[in-house]
């Protein structure tokens, strides 16, 4: 049950706080909240392959990488790439996921650096960012399906199809975040694994001169920074569960490091095998090519098996991103930025509501298409970032001496050089958005800044139940209650 909140007195940054009411705070890195020590907790092997599905999913969507820059940079692009991005963004996860290690996550670093109204931006603008992402899977997979069962290509058996198979998925995400975990597992070796033969059964086909081929002159730029974004990005995303986590302090930055290396493996090692074994057409690099290119050197079974090993790695990507989704919203629930009802829990441990919101939207959202989803998700993704890299900083010089289960080896001046590379990449993809994606990112972004001051309005005239519970950590405690009794 939450508790409404008391006046507190700020202690030290590094110690508990204690309101009047004597209710107990969690100190920083200890865990997450004793009340939920009832359900199940994530260990760290399910939590790999969450990120890998959160973040990658497999090669597949890679291969217009080759189409937009040929062989040498699409291999350079996914090995420099991941220095330039997901290093430094799985690094500050790690931090600040075990320096907050509860639902909410990146919601929380930012509220608790920049305030709750900043903080509520955030939580809307990834929330948004993922729920259009979403939406891409459950249509990918019946594209997958559409050349056995043609009636899936289009039309009222295609809706019925995208309704049920979202349906599916969201009631397993209701069943609990075990399940999605050891179901990620599965989906994750049965994705990667053919892969693995196509490596094997290729070797003697392989020209090593094939993957220094280079145009300057034919570079599609923004498709190829774009690829790269979207297959490397949202390592933040696994911090919205970090109270569903085992021993965060010491699982989620484990996890992180096994699942960078898994998810760079998983598209260098297939780019380096797809274009080193056939001849170079960049045209036909578009999606699904890796399948052909299973065909050619491994014989029809082997497409067969890269295409159903895409179609259901799309379901494992669907299942991942709708648990960060749904548990997000339940974090902002209990640092009073939603309706108190966003919090429930039912008997599995997941949050109902924040599921069936997730789903709502990306039912909504399934009419857009693969490159509209791309490029809206990618642009409202960067605005988010943003936000994390000044909390990031702003926490680091506010607050040197709290406790940090696992802190980046650098100091202030090393965290804001770390920072500007990315940064840098973040301005580039925004640059190159088509006006039409601006337009309509930037207006899903003034919506949040209608929609928090409404939401405030509705709990002032009490038509809606908002609270903060009882256990936040130090950073967020004050201005948790600083938004919560600002309504009352």
């Amino acid at each position: 049950m939450q508790k409404q909140r008391n006046p507190v007195t700020k202690q030290a940054a590094s110690g508990p706080l204690m309101g009047s009411n004597s209710a107990d705070f969690v100190e920083l890195g200890e865990g997450s909240s004793p009340k939920l020590n009832k359900f199940q907790k994530v260990s760290i092997l399910p939590l790999v392959f969450l990120i890998f599905y959160e973040v990658s999913g497999g090669p597949f969507g890679v291969e217009d990488s080759v189409q937009a820059a040929g062989p040498l940079l699409a291999l350079a692009g996914f090995l420099l790439f991941p220095i330039i991005w997901s290093i430094p963004e799985a690094l500050i996860t790690a931090e600040m996921g075990t320096m907050f290690p509860e639902n909410g996550g990146y919601v929380v670093w930012v509220s608790s650096a920049l305030g709750p109204f900043w903080g509520f931006q955030q939580g809307w603008m990834k929330w948004l960012s993922g729920v259009i992402d979403n939406a891409l899977y459950p249509v990918l997979f019946l594209d997958y399906l559409k050349s056995a069962i043609p009636a899936l290509g289009g039309g009222m058996p295609r809706i019925i199809a995208v309704l049920l198979l979202t349906a599916a998925l969201t009631y397993m995400n209701y069943r609990g975040l075990t399940i999605v975990g050891w179901v990620a597992i599965l989906l994750g070796v049965f994705s990667l694994l053919p892969f693995v033969f196509m490596g094997l059964v290729a070797i003697p086909k392989i020209e090593p001169s094939r993957w220094f081929v280079v145009d300057m002159s034919s570079i599609d730029w923004g498709l190829y920074l774009n690829t790269l974004f979207w297959n490397l990005n949202y390592w933040d995303s696994i911090s919205t569960l970090a109270g569903e986590v085992e021993n965060p302090a010491r699982t989620l930055p484990r996890a992180l490091f096994y699942a960078l290396i898994l998810v760079v493996s998983g598209y260098f090692f297939p780019l380096l095998i797809g274009t080193g074994a056939v001849p170079l057409d960049r045209e036909l690099w578009s999606d699904g090519y890796f399948s052909d290119i299973g065909k050619l050197v491994g014989g029809v079974w082997l497409r067969t098996w890269i295409q159903a090993a895409s179609a259901f790695s799309n379901m494992g990507m669907f299942v991942a991103e709708m648990s960060s989704d749904s548990f997000q919203l339940l974090g902002m629930a209990e640092h009073g930025m939603l309706p108190e009802f966003f919090a429930k829990r039912s008997s599995y441990g997941t949050p109902p509501i924040g599921i069936l919101f997730s789903a709502s939207g990306v039912v909504l959202l399934s009419w857009l298409s693969f490159q509209e989803i791309v490029a809206a998700e990618n642009f409202l993704y960067c605005f988010g970032m943003i936000m994390e890299f000044i909390a990031f900083i702003k926490l680091r010089i506010d607050y040197p001496t709290a406790p940090r289960p696992y802190k980046i080896p650098v100091g202030t001046t090393g965290a804001i050089l770390m920072c500007i590379p990315p940064t840098l990449l973040i301005l580039v993809v925004l640059a190159l958005a088509s006006l039409k994606i601006m337009v309509i990112s930037l207006f899903m972004v003034a919506l949040g800044f209608i929609i928090q001051p409404c939401l405030t309005f509705t709990d002032k005239k009490k038509w809606l139940k908002f609270s903060v519970t009882s256990d936040l950590s130090d950073f967020e405690s004050d201005a948790a209650y600083q938004q919560y009794n600002s309504r009352s």
